[in-house]
């Protein structure tokens, strides 16, 4: 049974359900309904508070829209809160450039974390399943992920101030198919799924097949496996983090050397795992033309026989050896700062090649635009001021009380280390930082009902 197998699995794992608040990702597929509908079951006797989440991200036009009314009308069945937020992650892909998995997935977690936060919530419950587990663990082998990457879905990790946690990871697809025929539960299909253009899908349609055919419990030494390669990975790491801090002779945020005598001293795996943990600390987030190539290029650097040389890394990074020390730094690209004041309407052609428009407008429309921010005309003061970022520079979040540093918005953002001395900065007349274009708005910005008339400024990147 189902329920016996997911007890003993989170008895496994030291995880209750008892008294927890927790909102559920439900797309309205089989695996999300058949957790919903476990969760609803267990409900009274765990005394569990449930909020379901549901992201129809508008790839499918009328039929996701579908998706989000029957989850909602199932929810509103079984007396369950259900929140949804429409994005159109199409336009998003457009503006950013990201894949189309990429930006829906980062779709799908801000909204449920603002919803954990709205109804504080401290876990999130998603349906992965033991296939899933399969098919990425193979995916990662494939394109030669290293590290704690191969070991595919953690069954918890943190997330925010909160815990995602996967209680289905020890059961099949099937499983799950069975379920919902069992209590009657008729889900809704996404016919993506079957598309033979998503590597995934070949997987799931050509490699499980086989290897489930091989064994039928595949899934379940693939969990072992994953569980194993996740603990001892974590003792790794922290072997290597104690023996870097005895190598490294300069650390600073865009800047480390290590002393490769004693980097040499240490074990080949810690080693390995050192520079990794080297380079996410000064990437910050991972490029994707990163790979494994690069980490023996830099072996190649430190064993060949010349005692200097240098080497290029995606994103400006450089890696520099002399002697015996070995430096990892950022290109020095020399910005020049700038400042303009604007009196009135018109455009600004920003050194970066980007250029900022000032228009008045007659009404305020939230559309959600990265690259337009609005304001109430009467409380804008001229002149406005743009300019590039300073030391010490804080701003106010739209949404959120207090400030924030904007060195810690950049990093939040994951925007490149060698755009931010140039993005642009908008102020009023007083200094107080109106918009940061495309990253963030102040509590200044936004629909205003008292407003006549407002201003509207839009950045257009080069």
């Amino acid at each position: 049974m189902l329920e016996s197998k997911v007890d003993a699995f989170l008895d496994r794992h030291s995880f209750s359900l008892e008294n927890k608040r927790i909102v559920v990702g439900v797309s309205g597929g089989p695996d999300s309904l058949a957790l919903l509908h476990y969760l609803l079951t267990e409900r009274e006797k765990r005394n569990l508070f449930l909020v379901v989440a549901h992201v129809d991200h508008m790839f499918r036009g009328e039929e996701s829209f579908q998706d989000a009314m029957f989850v909602k009308d199932f929810c509103k069945q079984h007396n369950v809160t259900f929140e949804m937020v429409q994005v159109n992650v199409k336009k998003m892909i457009e503006e950013t450039g990201k894949n189309s998995q990429m930006a829906a997935r980062e779709v799908r977690y801000d909204f449920y974390h603002k919803i954990m936060k709205q109804y504080q919530c401290l876990y999130l419950a998603l349906g992965h399943h033991g296939d899933d587990q399969m098919e990425t663990m193979l995916m990662r082998l494939t394109r030669g992920s290293t590290g704690k990457a191969r070991a595919g879905i953690p069954f918890s990790r943190s997330f925010f101030e909160g815990i995602i946690f996967r209680p289905f990871l020890c059961l099949t697809k099937d499983e799950l198919q069975h379920y919902c025929e069992r209590q009657n539960l008729i889900p809704r299909i996404d016919p993506s799924n079957a598309k033979g253009i998503y590597s995934r899908n070949r997987f799931r349609k050509q490699v499980l097949p086989f290897l489930k055919t091989e064994n039928s419990h595949a899934h379940e030494h693939f969990q072992r496996f994953s569980e194993e390669l996740q603990s001892d990975e974590d003792y790794l790491l922290e072997l290597t983090v104690e023996r870097l801090n005895t190598v490294l002779t300069k650390r600073e945020d865009d800047k480390i050397t290590i002393d490769m005598h004693r980097f040499l001293e240490m074990p080949l795996p810690l080693q390995r795992r050192g520079i990794q943990l080297i380079l996410k600390y000064l990437y910050k987030e991972k490029p994707a033309s990163l790979s494994a190539i690069h980490i023996d290029q830099i072996f190649s650097l430190i064993q060949h026989h010349d005692p200097s040389g240098t080497l290029d890394l995606p994103s400006g990074l450089r890696v520099i050896r002399s002697y015996f020390q070995l430096s990892f730094q950022y290109e020095q690209i020399k910005i020049e700062p700038y400042y303009y004041e604007i009196n009135e309407p018109g455009t600004i052609i920003l050194p970066n090649g980007g250029r900022i428009t000032i228009d008045y407008i007659a009404g305020g429309s939230p559309d959600g635009n990265p690259n337009t921010a609005i304001f109430n005309a009467e409380k804008l003061h001229f002149p406005l001021i743009i300019r590039t970022r300073k030391k010490g520079d804080r701003m106010t979040i739209k949404g959120i009380s207090g400030s924030k540093k904007l060195k810690d918005i950049f990093i939040d953002q994951k925007i490149p280390r060698q755009e931010r001395e140039c993005w642009p900065v908008i102020t009023d007349s007083e200094g107080f930082i109106m918009w940061l274009p495309n990253v963030k708005r102040s509590s200044f910005e936004g629909v205003d009902p008292a407003a006549k008339q407002y201003i509207q400024l839009t950045y257009n990147k080069q």
